[in-house]
């Protein structure tokens, strides 16, 4: 095995990406550029729409609440000593202060309010700020419903509440609602760089599933998941997940869904025959993909796949409409969930659906629709009370059990790709897969 891991490190410098990769250099321009658009234009539309005047995040360096840590410049890795920011809206003059109870200023958009000299106490120059501005409303990032949005720990909780004048402490409310819309909401221009990042993500798929990486009956699946990495990281980028690769063959009867995340046996040849699933994503300019897709290997004498596979994947992208029709402004997870199962059971299918937000996180912050383990609707602290808002990323994540006579068994398609709700409905950020990748790759230019 160990050639066969050799020969694929040195196919590695031949394989071209279509899309540029950019240096690092480049990548914090492009960074700290979204983020003053987030916050300039972005961030006061959504403190009006969940009606919350004052928004206060805190953190310490290295304990970072997970949505500060979204909000800090390119050049800050992490949070500095214990770093506080304050975001006043005043609607009637439309303007929005960005302050930094800190040091120093965080990046271009996020000023320095404390000096240190003048006021050595920290937490008394933030109640400065709050009482000069008097808010409606104080939002804390502590949610019961959202783990995203629960970044304030609870020293930094018990230290504001006994700093803050008495008068205050009743205007005190979770920012959950803002923190998630936060989260969960993309702009043009960080669409358009989704659309890039899915790009990459889907040729590396297409690249681990070619003979350039697989030789069957000699390659095993741990080898593709560790070029797969590799790859990434040769590439200057980053995956937030270890990628899997597993196989469904005819000799073998279908097993738990939970296979496919833990238990698969390591170093499994890869023959064949065999329908190969795997499971990718990538992170890049601080967005993240999901993607699973399929391929088979054929034997000697075919030169495309068994139409009863290429009928199992039809099965599995009937799923996937089913679900983002009903995709509808408004509608929280269980809802799109029941009546897309439910839509896809009268024609005929045997659908799981386990659509989660996507975005600045992986497994990101809003509207859920589903789980693997719980297909009867999820509970209020996974999201099923959040609704379905424009502007917002997904992975599509499914699978349609199909009977296979010809394999005397029940195979499992599971599909997942990065997919935008915006104001006119849903679409593949960019496309999915409705055939089958081949390995090898069918040379048409050869004859019988």
């Amino acid at each position: 095995m160990r050639k066969t891991i050799n020969l694929i490190v040195l196919l590695l410098p031949f394989i071209a990406i279509s899309q540029q990769i950019l240096p690092e250099v480049e990548r914090a321009r492009v960074v700290d550029e979204i983020l003053e658009d987030r916050f300039n234009n972005l961030l006061p539309k959504l403190m009006d729409e969940t009606d919350l005047d004052m928004w206060v995040l805190i953190s310490r360096e290295y304990n970072e609440d997970p949505v500060l840590k979204t909000m800090l410049p390119a050049t800050w890795l992490n949070a500095r000593r214990r770093t506080i920011i304050l975001f006043y809206r005043d609607k009637e003059k439309n303007t929005i202060d960005k302050l930094a109870v800190a040091r120093y200023n965080i990046g271009k958009s996020i000023i320095s309010a404390w000096d240190k000299d003048k006021e050595p106490n920290q937490w008394k120059r933030l109640m400065e700020l709050i009482t000069e501005r008097n808010p409606e409303k104080i939002g804390l990032n502590f949610s019961k419903d959202h783990n995203i949005a629960d970044g304030l720990d609870k020293t930094d909780y018990d230290e504001f509440m006994a700093n803050l004048p008495k008068k205050y402490r009743s205007k005190v409310v979770s920012a959950e609602q803002l923190a998630v819309r936060w989260i969960e909401t993309r702009t043009p221009r960080e669409m358009t760089i989704f659309n890039q990042l899915t790009d990459i993500t889907h040729d590396i798929i297409a690249e681990a599933f070619s003979e350039k990486v697989i030789t069957s009956g000699v390659t095993t699946t741990t080898e593709v998941e560790w070029w797969m990495r590799q790859k990434v990281t040769d590439l200057g980028l980053e995956t937030w997940f270890h990628p899997t690769v597993d196989v469904q063959r005819t000799s073998e009867a279908l097993v738990g869904h939970l296979y496919s995340f833990s238990g698969r046996p390591d170093d499994e040849v890869i023959q064949q025959g065999d329908l190969l699933h795997c499971d990718f994503g990538i992170t890049y300019l601080r967005l993240n993909t999901d993607c699973q897709e399929l391929a088979y290997v054929l034997k000697p004498e075919e030169t495309e796949a068994p139409s009863f596979l290429v009928n199992a994947l039809y099965d599995g992208n009937r799923v996937q409409d089913f679900l983002t029709q009903n995709m509808v402004a408004g509608r929280v997870g269980n809802e799109i969930l029941a009546k897309a199962l439910q839509d896809a059971k009268d024609a005929g299918l045997r659908p799981s659906i386990y659509t989660h937000p996507l975005g600045t996180y992986g497994h990101s912050a809003g509207t859920t629709i589903g789980m693997w383990d719980a297909q009867g609707g999820v509970m209020k602290d996974d999201g099923e009370n959040y609704p379905l808002n424009p502007n917002t990323a997904y992975a599509i994540e499914l699978n349609a059990t199909v009977n296979i006579p010809e394999w005397n068994r029940d195979i499992r398609i599971m599909l997942e790709e990065p997919g935008f709700f915006g104001e006119d409905g849903f679409r593949y950020i960019n496309g999915r897969q409705t055939e089958l990748l081949l390995i090898p790759r069918p040379k048409s230019h050869l004859g019988n």
